[in-house]
């Protein structure tokens, strides 16, 4: 598994970027994750750049790739990726012989555009947050909150990959088909229960052929990276659509993504056991693997921030939700995400996305949706301005916020991903 420390991560190491150097700091040189970005208000192809502090810096330029298309990027081998973070990070470095260069490939983030990091050809979405698995069958069936596969399988269905969009995103609230307890017939119109859902999204690297399977052993070797992501949930409309074969429109309307790919390489030192809990059955063979045990999960802290248009418009700054941790949230590791979608010979694709689904932690401060924190709508949450909510109303920015702590290490962070509610029609 690609997990090994090494030079790159040194807690020592500082940039001549010098925002990249500052206490908090999501993008230290430790960090260095990809993105695409063109100079706001251009219309020139987007290129690939590398966040080092408040900056990014144009890759093709620097001379270390020959390409703009991101998805080549993402296609090759783990070797050529480590040496290329590797020359990244000489590069970048304090005292570096490629400063007086490579200065003239920066640009300040404030001055460009980003966009989905890469082409992202399929969407799978998995259900592996546990504790929100609980507490929303809970909801539904309050004998069996867990459906029996849960513990044996990774639960997913085929998401809409058109619609996913860059943080920043502005979307009108969805319609669709709902039908009341108490009525006869359903109706159409907006949904009243918007929510959001708190989740990883994993960057396939290199693909698989089809009819080849992927080892749980090789896994990872074929996940560039992780971002941020908010897969947007119609909760009424879902309710009304989604037996007998899951979610449609409750769905398909938006999904948000980061701008940035934290590789897998950055996450090295934050690294966690993959335990389950006592009594739980263990995973079959095929999704088992003493360095998957070992140092399957990610250890990253994830917060859920809310800005309503009513706050906009008071100066005044958003307020944190929820604050959890994945290594709690997440029952099933990425690489068994991805070993699992390739175990009948399915071919996943570079950029290919795979969502973790909702990661919510045990407690109540923890939850990764309004569905749970106000327990279906029948506890709502007050806000600081006095202000109420069950699920999302116009006007409304939902921001996600990601970063990995730990002592011995840098703190480096996954940005931030934002989307607004705008009204129907």
């Amino acid at each position: 598994m690609n997990t090994m420390i090494n030079a790159t991560h040194d807690p020592k190491l500082r940039s001549w970027v010098a925002s990249a150097n500052q206490a908090g700091c999501d993008f230290p040189i430790q960090n260095l994750p990809f993105g695409r970005f063109r100079a706001t208000g251009s219309s020139e192809a987007f290129r690939i750049g590398v966040a080092i502090g408040d900056q990014v810096l144009d890759l093709k330029a620097t001379g270390l790739i020959d390409t703009d298309d991101m998805n080549v990027l993402l296609a090759q081998g783990v070797a050529e990726r480590q040496a290329l973070r590797a020359a990244l990070s000489e590069g970048l470095r304090e005292g570096s012989a490629r400063q007086a260069e490579w200065a003239k490939a920066l640009s300040a983030q404030s001055a460009v555009e980003l966009t989905v990091p890469c082409r992202i050809g399929d969407y799978t979405d998995f259900y592996t947050g546990i504790h929100h698995a609980v507490t929303v069958g809970k909801l539904f069936r309050p004998d069996q909150p867990l459906m029996p596969n849960y513990k044996w399988v990774p639960i997913g269905y085929h998401g809409r990959a058109s619609s996913i969009g860059v943080s920043g995103q502005r979307f009108k609230r969805p319609q669709g088909q709902t039908k009341a307890p108490d009525a006869q017939v359903p109706s159409f119109g907006p949904s009243k229960r918007l929510d959001y859902e708190l989740e990883l999204g994993f960057v396939v690297g290199q693909g698989n052929a089809l009819g080849e399977p992927v080892a749980i052993a090789d896994a990872e070797s074929h996940l560039f990276g992780v971002t941020l992501l908010n897969d947007w949930s119609a909760r009424d409309l879902q309710a009304w659509e989604y037996q007998p074969l899951g979610p449609f429109l409750a769905k398909n309307f938006a999904t948000t993504l980061s701008p940035w790919i934290v590789t897998l390489e950055a996450l090295a030192p934050f690294r966690a056991k993959f335990e389950r809990a006592a009594g739980d059955p263990q995973p079959l063979p095929y999704l088992d693997s003493a360095a998957n045990r070992e140092r399957g999960a990610l250890d990253i802290t994830l917060e859920v921030w809310l800005q309503t248009a009513k706050m906009r418009e008071a100066g005044e700054p958003a307020v944190r939700l929820t604050r959890g941790n994945t290594a709690e949230a997440a029952y099933w590791t990425a690489a068994q995400l991805l070993t699992h979608h390739t175990v009948n010979g399915c071919n996943l694709q570079p950029g290919d996305l795979l969502g973790s689904g909702t990661l919510s932690g045990p407690k109540p401060d923890e939850a990764g949706s309004l569905l749970e924190l106000t327990l279906g709508g029948k506890n709502p949450i007050t806000l600081p301005n006095g202000e109420r909510r069950t699920f999302l109303e116009d006007g409304d920015t939902l921001s996600l916020r990601g970063c990995c702590e730990r002592a011995g290490a840098v703190r480096i962070g996954l940005g931030e991903v934002s989307g607004t509610v705008l009204a129907a029609g």
